[in-house]
C-alpha cells in the first residue's frame, strides 16, 4: 500500500463522500428524528447529527429538564419535548429516533421504536445482558427496521483501512491480539457519597426503570452510572467494546470460543462496583488469544507503543491508536533456533545469519478516530437506502455479547465455553442464569 497517498487528515465533507450520499436534501426532504436521552453522550451525538443539513430533529426527551433546555438551545425553533419516550414513540412524523439513554434502558425504548415504525440509532453498548440483545435483534429483524449502534469507528475510513490491512494477512499468522483501558483513577475515584435526593426535577423511579430499585446516589445517576452492574456493564463493555468490534472485524471473525477473566476493586476507595483492575482472556478461532486489560490505578502504557489495540502476527505486529495506526516488522530468521549450551555458540551466531523483514514497516495517521459525525451520516443514508449500516444490529450484538460474557467469567471466576449459534456456555449451567436478568415490575422485555 502507498502510504504518500494517504491523506493525512479527514474532514468530515471527506468521510461522508468514502462513506456516504452528500446529496443535500431540501426542506422538505429531511430525516426526522427524535432523540431520547440528551446528557453527555447524547449531547455529543446530537451534535453529530446536527452537522448534516438533510437532518431535522424534530422532538426531544429526557428526564431531566436542564438537558431539554440546552439542546433545544442548540436546535433553535421549537422542538417537541417529552418526558416520556412512549409519547416521542407516538409521532407519526418521525423517520427515525436516536437512543443515547443509559444501557439498562437500551432494549425496552429500542424495541418500542422498531414496533412503532421508526428506524434506531442506537449507543454502545447495545444491551446491558445477552438476552435482550437477541430480542433486539429479532424485533429490528421482524419490523424491517434500520438499526444503527453507535460503534462509531465502524464509519471511519482510516479504521476500516487498518481493519482490511491486517484481514488481507499482512501480519502472517496472527496468535494474540490486546486491548487497553488505562486510566489513574487512584486514590478517590468517583468519591464516596452518601445516599440522598435526585436533582429538582429528575424522576429517579422513571430513571431505574427495569432495573432493581436502589435509593438514589449522586454515582449511580448520570454518567457515573458506568461504574455499576444494574445500569451498565463497566468498562469492559463502555470501552471495550469498542476494541473487541475492531477486532472482530480486523480478524474476520464474530465470537468467541471461550473467556476467562479476573480482576477487582484492588486499589482506589470509592462506591464503585466494577473493578478498577480487571484482566480478560478470550480463545477466538483461527487459534488467536484475545485480552482486554482494564487499568484504573495506574497510567504508565501497558503495549510496547502507545496503543488502544496491537495485533501480533508472525510478520509484525500492528497498533492502532486513536489517531492513526502503525505497523513494525519482525526480523525473520531463516535458520533452526539454536540450543544455549556453551558448545554451540558457532550454532548461535550461525543463528542470525540471512535474518530479514518480510514486509515494510507502515504508519498512517488521521482525525481523530472519535468523530461520531461519519457514523450518523451513515445512520441517515440507510434510513433512504434501507441498505444495512456499518454497524448493524447484529454486529453490535455479537460485539456487545462478548464483552457481556467477559463480566460473567468474572462474577463466576470460571473458564466458560460460548457456543455462538446457542447464545449459551455449554459447561456452566449456573452462568447460563446470567445471560439475562428480571425487569423491575411492571417492566417486561
Amino acid at each position: 500500500m502507498n502510504r504518500r497517498s494517504f491523506t493525512k487528515t479527514i474532514s468530515v465533507a471527506g468521510t461522508a463522500v468514502a462513506f456516504g450520499n452528500l446529496n443535500v436534501a431540501g426542506a422538505n426532504d429531511r430525516i426526522r428524528l427524535g432523540f431520547i436521552g440528551l446528557g453527555n453522550r447524547g449531547d455529543q451525538v446530537l451534535d453529530a447529527f446536527l452537522t448534516h443539513p438533510d437532518c431535522q430533529v424534530t422532538a426531544l426527551c429526557d428526564l431531566y429538564q436542564p438537558y431539554l433546555d440546552f439542546a433545544a438551545s442548540k436546535i433553535g425553533g421549537s422542538p417537541r419535548q417529552f418526558k416520556d419516550y412512549r409519547k416521542l414513540l407516538e409521532m407519526k412524523e418521525l423517520d427515525g429516533v436516536v437512543i443515547a439513554t443509559p444501557d439498562h434502558w437500551h432494549a425496552l425504548q429500542t424495541i418500542g421504536a422498531c414496533q412503532a415504525g421508526k428506524d434506531v440509532y442506537v449507543e454502545k453498548p447495545l444491551s446491558l445482558c445477552v438476552a435482550e440483545g437477541r430480542k433486539m435483534v429479532e424485533i429490528a429483524q421482524q419490523c424491517n427496521r434500520v438499526v444503527q449502534v453507535g460503534i462509531h469507528r465502524r464509519s471511519i475510513p482510516i479504521c476500516k483501512e487498518a481493519a482490511d490491512l491486517v484481514r488481507s494477512g499482512i501480519l502472517g499468522k496472527i496468535t494474540v491480539a490486546r486491548a487497553f483501558h488505562i486510566q489513574n483513577e487512584w486514590p478517590k475515584g468517583i468519591g464516596n457519597p452518601p445516599d440522598g435526593h435526585p436533582p429538582d426535577g429528575l424522576d429517579w423511579n422513571e430513571w431505574l426503570g427495569p432495573a432493581p430499585q436502589s435509593p438514589y446516589n449522586r454515582n449511580h445517576g448520570f454518567y457515573r452510572f458506568r461504574w455499576f452492574y444494574g445500569y451498565s456493564g463497566g468498562q469492559v463493555t463502555n470501552f471495550g467494546v469498542h476494541y473487541l468490534d475492531f477486532i472482530h472485524w480486523a480478524l474476520g471473525v464474530e465470537s468467541p470460543l471461550a473467556v476467562t477473566a479476573m480482576g477487582g476493586k484492588y486499589a482506589i476507595a470509592d462506591n464503585r462496583e466494577i473493578p478498577d483492575t480487571l484482566e480478560v482472556l478470550w480463545q477466538y478461532p483461527k487459534d488467536v488469544l484475545v485480552t482486554f486489560s482494564q487499568y484504573n490505578a495506574s497510567a504508565a502504557a501497558a503495549s510496547a507503543r502507545p496503543a488502544e489495540i496491537e495485533i501480533r502476527g508472525t510478520h509484525g505486529t500492528f497498533y492502532l491508536r486513536g489517531n492513526g495506526y502503525e505497523i513494525v516488522p519482525e526480523t525473520i530468521t531463516p535458520n533452526e533456533f539454536p540450543a544455549r549450551t556453551p558448545v554451540d555458540r558457532a550454532h548461535e551466531r550461525q543463528y542470525s545469519v540471512g535474518a530479514k523483514a518480510l514486509i515494510a514497516p507502515q504508519k498512517a495517521s488521521a482525525a481523530n478516530s472519535a468523530d461520531t459525525a461519519p457514523h450518523a451520516r451513515n445512520f441517515l443514508d440507510c434510513i433512504r437506502s434501507r441498505q444495512k449500516c456499518h454497524c448493524d444490529i447484529l454486529t453490535g450484538h455479537r460485539s456487545t455479547s462478548a464483552t457481556l460474557i467477559a463480566n460473567i467469567a468474572l462474577q463466576t471466576r470460571s473458564f466458560l465455553e460460548w457456543d455462538a449459534q446457542a447464545e449459551k456456555f455449554s459447561n456452566h449451567a449456573a452462568a447460563n442464569q446470567k445471560l439475562s436478568y428480571a425487569y423491575r415490575h411492571p417492566y417486561r422485555l
